[in-house]
């Protein structure tokens, strides 16, 4: 993960975390001020809400903090990392829970400032809307409603406004806060200085507003309505960045939490148990069955089956003996090790995966919402025409209430209530019915990601295959009777906790062996099983070893049997018993049913199917050939890291990435990626690394997420027209003064209402068509 400053060459790297930006255009002000700086090249990523630095070494950091503080937010530096005797991770960083409790309060504020603001407007409205409900004095009740909602409930906007009036800058939020404001000032003075507050006053419907010099209105509905949905957005928007660094938050925590430290005492080694952190490099340490490895390091003595599963995604165990290397966090399936440790905390590869991740998730390109990038223009000109209203009418001889009533209804008729509910209602629909097909969307950025994609890499294990070993034959010797095969190999591997073992013990039952006792079982590490079976002394394991053990030669059925496997990158398992070879049994992770259907699915969409896989080659082109991926598009052996750097290669050829994958090593390759999709059957690292999770596991749902994608997309994007549409036919009208306000916030409700329908016809989103 990246440290706080981290030095390059002459040069070094830190992360600054930002506070009070609202919109991406605040993120892009930021990185241009930073940038202006002798010496810096920033990023600042509006989602992480993160500016990553590289700068010289003659810059200080406070010299950054002051710049962004300057041009209106707050930066400050991440905490240190703890200190090596605090219990930990083994993985040098930030505390956790600190940025997830900032974000839990962001979203809680929002959420209490929608309640509240929602239950004092509905009344509001009502009266405002509804004349018969309009009682003696109901002018007053509804200021006294309505004045909190414009006063404490759009205080974020007015606050953000008045930041960026300082700074001379203009965005939705300033346009919000005039709007609000003009409607409710206004409101009070008519309410104060004319009619309109006078008991019995009653609000009639008008489709033109009144010239007369007595006549007022109030707008107390609009400013109240207008910050309600507004603030709704906002929520929406909190809740979705909740989640942001979860997959950093996942990944820690799959390290160790202490380690069983071998030191010298005065009769040997002693074992003693220690927190990760004070574990250092050139220890050695012991791994029982069961237990995760604490750190990098060589096996000193023992041989076991390590299941790295968790970190490369392959589901066979890979067998390891004195001198081999081991990878912290993944788990000892077998017998006790010693293990002497390479390297801790920040340099493992766990810490190093979750650097990657972090990375990639920094360095993606961030989208700007449509309606963020119209405001620079849009806002400007609607508060000038606004004042050029107000100045004309003043100017050819009209009465200050009829000018100030057109110039409001030009505010309120562009206050961007459609705009704010044109993304959240849109994505709310999309999920929803994602959810009911086994999709999960994170957000509107994920959305615009899925028009450009034109190439999608798929990893082999668990997103293409099962992830679970399966028989695929049983070949017995011949003259072997294949009911024995079963029952004796079967007997036999079904007193081993090996996933190849228990393949084959489950298949032999399924078929009806009935499986014995074993005498004398042993596991022999990295090479096979032996014991006794109803009096024969059977094994089951490598060609090379039952040879050794029994000097004999197969028969060569057999041996073309096996080699056939091992060309398409199958696993042939040698049984034999009382000295001779009987049969050879061969297994392999499985495909998918649907793989084949959902690759064939997603070259109709126009995608390039690409198949990236840690397995090897002939293994990797086989499962390749059954799902219809050609071999020049195949990707095969492969570490972590270097799948992350596939991506990007593909990237630099132009192409718009999707990534399917599911393991803990496809995290960073899935944040790297314009588009991510993890299986959700796959690891928690690579569901909140990526940007749509596959619920069921089942890749026919990659088409239809994309299909479901781009449909929500379709629907924001049609939402956003008709939303600035509206108010590019109104404002003449507004400003012309044959718009009543009232009238005006009613269209702008009407608005609102198209919004949402048009929004909720993504429910009848049928993946078929």
């Amino acid at each position: 993960m990246t440290t706080p400053v981290e030095h390059l060459g002459n040069t070094r790297s830190l992360d600054l975390e930002i506070g009070g930006m609202t919109c991406a255009s605040c993120a892009a002000r930021i990185e241009k001020k930073l940038n202006k700086m002798p010496g810096v090249t920033a990023s600042v990523n509006y989602a992480t809400e993160k500016a990553h630095v590289q700068v010289s070494e003659d810059v200080a950091a406070e010299d950054l903090v002051a710049t962004v503080e300057a041009t209106g937010y707050t930066a400050t530096l991440p905490a240190p990392p703890p200190s090596p005797d605090q219990p930990g991770t083994g993985v040098t960083g930030p505390p956790a829970d600190a940025g997830q409790q900032a974000k839990d309060a962001e979203a809680a504020a929002w959420r209490q400032r929608l309640v509240v603001s929602a239950v004092l407007t509905v009344p509001v409205l009502l009266m405002a809307m509804v004349p018969a409900l309009q009682f003696d004095n109901w002018q007053w009740v509804s200021l006294t409603l309505a004045s909190p909602v414009v006063v404490w409930g759009a205080l974020p906007f007015h606050r953000a406004a008045w930041t960026n009036l300082r700074h001379g800058a203009a965005t939705m939020d300033t346009l919000i806060s005039v709007g609000v404001g003009a409607a409710y000032l206004w409101s009070l003075w008519a309410l104060l200085f004319t009619d309109a507050g006078t008991t019995g006053m009653r609000m009639p419907f008008e489709l033109l507003p009144s010239r007369s010099e007595g006549a007022a209105n109030i707008y107390l509905e609009v400013a109240a309505a207008v910050t309600t949905f507004i603030v709704a957005g906002r929520y929406f928007e909190a809740r979705a960045k909740r989640t942001s660094g979860a997959a950093l938050r996942a990944l820690l925590d799959m390290g160790a939490k202490d380690v069983a430290v071998l030191r010298d005492g005065p009769a040997g080694p002693v074992e003693s148990r220690v927190a990760i952190g004070q574990l250092q490099v050139g220890d050695q340490f012991v791994v029982r069955p069961g237990e995760k490895v604490a750190t990098d390091g060589t096996v000193v003595s023992g041989t076991s089956a390590v299941d790295a599963s968790m970190l490369t995604g392959e589901s066979v165990p890979v067998e390891v003996g004195p001198g081999d290397a081991v990878v912290g966090a993944t788990v000892n399936a077998g017998g006790r090790l010693v293990v002497r440790a390479t390297r801790v905390g920040a340099d493992t590869q766990l810490a190093q995966m979750a650097r990657l991740v972090e990375e990639a998730q920094s360095g993606k390109a961030e989208v700007q919402r449509l309606a963020d990038r119209v405001s620079a223009v849009f806002v400007p000109i609607v508060i000038g025409l606004a004042l050029a209203t107000l100045a004309a009418w003043l100017l050819t001889g009209h009465a200050p209430t009829a000018a100030f009533t057109a110039a409001v209804a030009v505010l309120i008729i562009a206050c961007p209530c459609a705009l704010g509910l044109a993304t959240p209602t849109a994505l709310l629909v999309g999920t929803g019915r994602g959810a009911q097909l086994g999709i999960l969307i994170k957000g509107p950025q994920v959305l615009e990601s899925t028009r450009r994609v034109d190439t999608v890499v798929l990893d082999k294990t668990g997103t293409v295959t099962t992830g679970h070993m399966g028989v695929l034959g049983v070949h017995p010797a011949p003259g072997e009777s294949l009911s024995e095969v079963l029952a004796v190999g079967g007997s036999l591997e079904n007193a081993s906790e090996h996933p190849i073992g228990r393949a084959i013990a489950q298949h032999a039952a399924a078929s009806g062996a009935t499986l014995a006792d074993v005498d004398g079982f042993t596991a022999h590490g990295g090479s096979g099983v032996s014991g006794v079976v109803g009096g024969h002394a059977a094994m089951a394991g490598r060609r090379r070893w039952l040879a050794e053990q029994w000097s004999l030669t197969a028969p060569a059925a057999l041996v073309a049997v096996a080699d056939d496997a091992e060309a398409l990158g199958q696993t042939p398992v040698w049984v034999g018993w009382d000295g001779a070879v009987r049969a050879v049994v061969v297994v392999a992770d499985t495909v998918k049913d649907s793989s084949a259907a959902a690759i064939a699915e997603l070259r109709s969409l126009g995608l390039r199917p690409v198949l990236l896989t840690g397995d090897n080659a002939r293994a990797a082109r086989a499962v390749a050939a059954q799902v219809g991926i050609g071999p020049d598009d195949v990707i095969a052996e492969v570490l972590p890291a270097d799948k992350v750097d596939a991506v990007k290669r593909l990237q630099d050829e132009g192409a718009t990435v999707a990534m399917v994958g599911d393991g803990v090593n496809d995290a960073a390759a899935l944040a790297q990626a314009d588009l991510g999709l993890a299986m959700g059957t796959g690891t928690d690292v690579a569901i909140e690394a990526s940007d749509l999770t596959l619920v069921s596991g089942d890749l026919r749902a990659a088409p239809d997420a994309i299909r479901l994608a781009r449909a929500t997309l379709r629907t924001i994007k049609g939402n956003l027209f008709w939303a600035f549409a509206y108010n590019v036919a109104a404002l003449p009208l507004a400003a012309l003064g044959l718009l009543n306000p009232l009238i005006a916030g009613a269209a702008m409700a009407f608005s609102s209402v198209f919004v949402v329908s048009n929004s909720l016809r993504l429910r009848r989103f049928d993946p078929s068509r």
